[in-house]
């Protein structure tokens, strides 16, 4: 359940947002993995749950970092550009190719912000269902 390698371009949203939906598969696919993953009563002696959910644990925490960096790379490139923008438009007022760039930054900005939110949605959610199945078999050093 390893994320991909790849790092998302902050230049296309819509790439970004693939980019971002591929790294996000471990969390769409938490519940199916516990499932999978940790015994029922019955099956209990035949697998290590608390590995399993330690295995889980840092798989979770590592793609989270992961994309929590990537967004906020791709938000301060962007911030920069609008930044360089500005200064610009500040120089040029009147040229509406440079006002048409500035306002298509600012929207990429925008949307790359509320990526943070989506991000902390999907990250509660799966840190509360690991919690749900893993909290008798594997207890990490830090709260989640």
């Amino acid at each position: 359940m390893a994320a991909p390698t790849e790092w998302p371009s902050c230049q296309d949203f819509s790439e970004f947002q693939e980019v971002l939906r591929l790294m996000r598969q471990i969390d769409d696919r938490i519940i199916h993995e516990l499932n999978t993953s940790l015994p029922t009563e019955s099956f209990a002696g035949k697998i290590d749950a608390s590995a399993r959910c330690k295995e889980l644990y840092l798989s979770l925490k590592e793609a989270h970092t992961s994309r929590d960096k990537a967004i906020k790379t791709c938000i301060n490139q962007s911030s920069s550009a609008v930044n360089r923008l500005r200064e610009e438009r500040n120089k040029d007022k009147d040229n509406l190719t440079l006002i048409k760039q500035l306002r298509k930054e600012q929207t990429n900005l925008k949307l790359m912000q509320s990526e943070l939110n989506v991000e902390e949605v999907i990250n509660d959610r799966s840190w509360k269902v690991f919690r749900d199945r893993c909290r008798i078999h594997y207890k990490p050093e830090t709260d989640l």
